[in-house]
């Protein structure tokens, strides 16, 4: 049996690390197999299991895949090396952050880092060493970029962007703000456990607090990335404590977005997440009626939220945690469009 399509991606994804029980995508359909795993940041991956998989392409879809897969591991290669000397600088001047998403994580999920797309570094630090950060980093020739958030910035920002010749930085100093809430940082800081990087020295989230700022990151972005999804499946597959992941969802005040991350790399990815745990966590029931809806994987594949401005608004609107928080958000952004930043 063949799978066609762009839908192949899904069930290469949901498969691993198992044998495919399909057949390649041919012709048309294995160029689109090809471009959706570009979209979605995994050419790399995807290269990686076509091969383990035995899948033979077409000559031009398999030419497309191996160059956008060399493409994305020599963008990665870049970000790699901003991030080992981000992390210099910063030790020299007493800030040892957290690295989040990107390059780390690839490190530590994916047979090779290489094979995730990535395309700027984020690091955490705790709000007291964000200037010291920024100092550090300007030794690089990075320098911080003007918030879009303007005078709501305190409210509404969770980073600094930081660019220069070597790339993008994204310091952060909350873990996330999105949907009129936030989730700050210090307190992750705090619980974060030691690591290194090719001999520097950084700190890497806790299991079950990766578990939550990921789902968290990619319910953000309304799911738009399956590589988001297929992250959550490779951290899963490590094990993970779920009764502190549904504690810290909760603490965060944000569990139905926790939800929609897993629930959805469960659907979709095979993620091995306990049912009991997704029940703890869950949004009313039609919001994840409307979460089937907008998440079907259809639209995700597609990525069709992306392409459509008035669906992302409803998304947002209807997926909310706080509709009246989101609303506040709201209100805010379009202040700062008719008023400018300042």
């Amino acid at each position: 049996m063949s799978v066609t399509g762009s839908h192949a991606l899904v069930a290469l994804l949901r498969a691993w690390p198992h044998p495919l029980a399909s057949r390649a995508p041919e012709s048309e359909a294995a160029l689109e197999f090809v471009r959706a795993a570009v979209r979605h940041g995994l050419a790399g991956f995807v290269a990686h299991a076509v091969g383990q998989g035995g899948w033979a392409l077409p000559d031009e879809a398999a030419a497309l895949l191996r160059r956008e897969s060399l493409s994305g591991a020599a963008r990665a290669l870049q970000v790699k090396a901003l991030l080992l000397k981000s992390l210099e600088v910063l030790s020299s001047a007493g800030v040892v952050p957290v690295a989040l998403k990107g390059y780390g994580l690839a490190r530590r999920l994916y047979p090779d880092p290489l094979q995730r797309a990535t395309r700027d570094v984020d690091l955490l630090v705790r709000r007291g060493d964000v200037a010291t950060a920024v100092r550090a980093l300007g030794g690089l020739g990075l320098s911080v970029r003007a918030s879009r958030d303007g005078r709501h910035a305190a409210t509404d920002s969770h980073h600094l962007e930081l660019e220069g010749p070597a790339g993008l930085v994204e310091l952060h100093f909350r873990a996330l703000a999105g949907w009129g809430q936030a989730l700050e940082g210090d307190a992750l800081m705090a619980r974060a456990v030691d690591g290194e990087l090719e001999g520097r020295r950084l700190l890497w989230l806790r299991p079950e607090d990766e578990a939550v700022y990921l789902a968290l990151h990619a319910s953000h972005h309304l799911l738009q990335r399956l590589a988001w999804l297929f992250d959550l499946k490779l951290l899963a597959a490590h094990g993970l404590d779920w009764t502190r992941v549904v504690v810290e969802a909760r603490r965060t005040g944000l569990p139905h977005l926790v939800w929609y991350g897993w629930s959805v790399a469960r659907r979709l990815m095979g993620a091995l997440v306990p049912e009991d745990a997704l029940a703890q966590m869950a949004p009313p029931p039609w919001q994840r009626l409307l979460s089937e809806r907008f998440f079907s994987e259809a639209r995700l594949v597609e990525t069709r939220l992306v392409r459509s401005k008035p669906a992302w608004v409803a998304a947002k609107l209807l997926l909310a945690p706080s509709p009246s928080a989101m609303a506040r958000y709201a209100l805010r952004r379009v202040d700062t469009l008719l008023r400018g930043p300042d």
